[in-house]
């Protein structure tokens, strides 16, 4: 058994880094992100948009289920380090799998990603005295992964419709387990309070990820438009709206609210429960960016074109899921909802309802005026809040 010392954590009082370790694993889901914008915007329908979700939610909680490991257990160690890496490896062979998943990679994608989950958990539930603090709860996890992964390889070995159905339920004990503490019989459930978390790293963490989702929609925007053989107005104006809409997602996380998480997970009175609240709304609004990137894909290859319901829903879906994300994760982080993002999504509803002839560069354009308008709201609202009481002098 490992010293349990040298695998945690040093907590100094002071913000823990994120490391390389942490940097490098993530490199496999900028993969992973691609790997799904592309599947859904080959797959539009509606079982598209299931099987989709399904598979997004199994990328969000590998990533998820590792970042509360590494707040917990310090990466550059010679072991915890060795698990990222292994996890890292199953990782790569769940996103290379995600384009067959519901074909005949299945029981692959399934395979290596329940390797991940169980695996993890078993490590830590080898490496730790059963007295520690953290060793009730990782037996609880490991069994909630066990139960998880009878799901996930039933539905690798099943059919397509069974597939989704036992898939949605693996997702459903992956992700609302730890929402009532991990309840098993004989084992008790754990506590929020007794999840000692690093507010800092957390947050930072979560940043990351979007800016690795981010990184899709440039990347969609950019690799349209090298692959075009000519540079038409109307390509060139696309790319104008699909950067401007990047931008305007980048403002709306960034440069409103980001750095304020930090201390508010910190000093909350139950730090781990305001953690796992910040995770869960993270997944909702890094789908949305993940949905805007095949939006910026579709604007990108057909300017001119007039979409069909499909496609226009896909153009404005993810930007309406990243404000609706956007505002619970500023409703979690400041108690207030912010207007602008409730009235921005009302407002690219009302387009999608209103788009009938409208070309892709015009929803486009839209949207990403929406983007930004709301974009410029959030930032008066915010320096309204932050300036200095108006005094009058007598």
């Amino acid at each position: 058994m490992t010293p349990t010392r040298s695998l945690l954590r040093q907590r100094d009082g002071h913000h823990a880094r994120v490391t390389f370790e942490e940097l490098f694993f993530d490199l496999v889901y900028v993969f992973a992100v691609t790997q799904l914008s592309h599947l859904l915007l080959h797959h539009l329908g509606w079982m598209g948009v299931a099987e989709t979700t399904v598979l997004w939610f199994a990328v969000w909680l590998g990533w998820q289920y590792t970042c509360w490991l590494t707040n917990w257990f310090d990466p550059e160690t010679p072991h915890i380090r060795a698990l990222l890496f292994l996890s890292m490896l199953a990782g790569l062979l769940m996103a290379a799998s995600i384009p067959r998943a519901f074909g005949d990679a299945g029981l692959l994608f399934a395979g290596s990603y329940a390797t991940m989950q169980v695996g993890r958990a078993a490590f830590i539930v080898g490496s730790l005295p059963r007295s520690h603090a953290l060793a009730a709860n990782y037996r609880r996890i490991l069994g909630w992964m066990l139960i998880a992964a009878a799901f996930w390889l039933a539905g690798g070995l099943a059919e397509h419709e069974h597939r989704l159905l036992l898939w949605a339920l693996a997702v459903a004990c992956e992700y609302i387990s730890p929402m009532l503490g991990f309840p098993l019989p004989g084992l008790g459930r754990s506590r929020t309070r007794d999840w000692t978390i690093e507010g800092g790293h957390l947050t930072e963490r979560c940043q990351l990820f979007v800016i690795v989702a981010l990184g899709e929609t440039v990347l969609a925007s950019g690799v349209a438009l090298s692959e075009a053989e000519v540079w038409t107005p109307a390509l060139l104006l696309a790319l104008l709206t699909t950067f401007v809409s990047t931008l305007g997602l980048w403002w709306l996380y960034f440069g409103t609210s980001g750095k304020t998480a930090t201390d508010v997970i910190t000093h909350a009175e139950d730090p781990g429960r305001m953690g796992a609240s910040f995770h869960y709304v993270h997944a909702i609004l890094v789908g949305g960016v993940i949905v805007a990137a095949v939006g910026h894909d579709l604007v990108m290859a057909h300017p001119p074109s007039v979409p069909g319901a499909a496609q226009a829903a896909a153009v404005v879906a993810g930007p309406i899921l990243f404000l609706l994300g956007c505002a619970l994760y500023k409703r979690i982080v400041t108690r207030a909802w912010p207007n602008s993002h409730l009235v921005g999504a009302l407002a690219l509803l009302g387009v999608a309802l209103a788009s009938g002839q409208m070309s892709l560069l015009t929803l486009g354009a839209l949207v990403a005026a929406i983007l930004l308008a709301v974009s410029l709201w959030e930032r008066w609202t915010c320096a309204a809040a932050l300036a200095p009481p108006h005094s009058s002098l007598h």
